[in-house]
């Protein structure tokens, strides 16, 4: 039977959402359990992946299991064997041709800033405390460049551009109450650090260094690579937030077209 899985994580302590040999990773933690479970290796396949540091509120994962299981007894057993920093919240039956990754529709990410003189303790690797206080409306108009399909060979760290660096931006948004500023990035997909990469040049932008203009030269123009955009923020600002479906993907709610997954579990004044 397969199942897709909604997974929410700190990502604090783990090198990544990838294996990798000697080090913790979010991957290898939900694996060992699925194997736990099952007493046989369950291999899964993720929406996306995320950095190390980088956090999850709604990771979608899909995975095959020998048999069937109640989703909500499933959603219990599987986080019984996983550490406190790593949960499934919710499972769902799925079309065995599903994939987490192929068959979504876009993913979307957030990034949390934080523009106080001081920054509370509770926010210590949940958001980037960046001390200056942004101009809205030049970070605004940035995001308005940054909208649409273009080349983002800018935003992507020069050993890690794959030979095809076009992406789509569905929408970015930038919204800021008091001293905590959200950055909404939603897209098909993403190149290594993009999300970061792009955050660290609307700092620029924020801080007045550069023009808003500025942003829209480095898309489209294949002479720009990583050395002319802006930092890369730091990993613990951003969220992997959620993932959009097909519903005739899922078995369990056909009566919608399509939805993202993360909404049918949390309600969506917390979307």
């Amino acid at each position: 039977m397969r199942y897709a899985a909604v997974v929410s994580y700190d990502g604090t302590a783990f090198c990544g959402w990838q294996r990798q040999l000697g080090v913790a990773s979010v991957q290898q933690s939900l694996e060992e359990a699925l194997s736990k479970l099952c007493a046989t290796s369950i291999p899964i396949v993720a929406a996306g992946r995320t950095d190390g540091g980088v956090h999850s509120r709604g990771q979608v994962i899909s995975f095959s299991l020998p048999s069937f299981w109640e989703p909500r007894r499933l959603v219990l057993a599987i986080n019984f064997y996983l550490p406190e920093t790593v949960r499934i919240m919710g499972v769902f039956p799925v079309e065995e041709s599903f994939s987490a990754r192929f068959c979504a529709l876009w993913r979307e990410y957030r990034y949390y800033i934080w523009h106080g003189p001081a920054f509370p303790p509770y926010l210590a690797q949940r958001a980037w405390w960046n001390r200056w206080q942004w101009d809205k409306t030049a970070v605004k108009k940035a995001c308005e460049y940054l909208e649409g399909t273009h080349n983002f060979k800018a935003f992507c760290p020069i050993k890690e551009c794959p030979e095809d660096t076009v992406r789509t931006i569905l929408r970015i948004k930038y919204l800021r109450s008091g001293h905590l500023s959200v950055i909404t990035v939603r897209g098909n997909s993403f190149l290594m650090n993009m999300v970061r990469s792009i955050v660290g040049s609307l700092d620029l932008v924020g801080k007045g260094k550069n023009d808003p203009e500025w942003i829209k030269e480095l898309l489209d123009d294949e002479k720009k690579d990583r050395t002319y955009a802006g930092m890369t923020a730091p990993a613990h600002g951003l969220y992997f937030w959620k993932v959009c479906y097909n519903a005739h993907c899922f078995l369990t709610i056909p009566e919608i077209r399509e939805r993202e997954i993360t909404d049918v579990l949390i309600p969506s004044d917390f979307a």
